[in-house]
């Protein structure tokens, strides 16, 4: 199991509306993830079983800054994509569970181009493995490169060692929800992007009441 940050943040787990919509994929036996035996190449990360996790628009803390080149050497900045929701692919080409993933993740970026932006977060990779992984599964979203300590920006969601990971920012920029582990499915990533925006229609709505 993964470890979390000292300070916690209420969590509000939503397994029940979230299973009727991505199916028992979620609520299955835990998924086998990288560890420091497994994939990793020594970089002891582990992983958790692909437990979804959404935050209520009044439980989310403030914006997530993060910033960064990606593979292709260009500037990539979370504070650009505020206004619609961004999906964060946390992944190394050396981790088992995050190539055996690529194509559900790819896909559901293909589904969702309309609604949400991605961007990865490639972690502690080698340049050419990465480029290589990226043509292999034609990944259609850039990656900022980071050494492990982006992922500091996530306390309470993400340690330095969450491997693979998913955390979904909403219109503000404000963790709304993750997946901790290999995705269960494309579904599961789409149905929870679908989860976090209407959440925030339902909140507006509220608001404007």
């Amino acid at each position: 199991m993964t470890s979390h940050a000292p300070r916690a943040r209420p969590r509000v787990r939503r397994t029940v509306a979230l299973a009727a919509l991505v199916g028992v994929a979620t609520l299955g036996p835990a998924l086998s993830g990288c560890t420091e035996t497994e994939g990793t190449g020594n970089k002891g990360y582990v992983t958790g079983d692909g437990q979804v996790t959404v935050l209520e628009p009044d439980e989310r803390d403030a914006p997530v800054e993060l910033s960064g080149e990606d593979l292709a050497g260009e500037e990539v900045d979370l504070a650009d994509l505020r206004g619609e929701p961004v999906v964060l692919p946390v992944w190394g080409s050396w981790c088992v569970p995050c190539r055996a993933e690529a194509p559900d993740v790819v896909a559901a970026a293909e589904e969702l181009e309309d609604t949400a932006s991605f961007v990865g977060v490639n972690i502690r990779d080698n340049e050419g493995s990465a480029r290589g992984f990226e043509r292999e599964f034609d990944v259609p979203y850039p990656s900022i490169v980071d050494d492990g300590t982006a992922l500091v920006s996530f306390p309470g969601t993400l340690t330095p060692q969450t491997v693979p990971a998913f955390v979904v920012l909403d219109e503000e920029g404000r963790v709304a929800a993750s997946i901790l582990g290999e995705l269960p499915s494309t579904q599961t990533l789409v149905d929870l992007v679908d989860e976090v925006r209407g959440g925030e229609q339902d909140a507006g709505g509220a608001a404007r009441g």
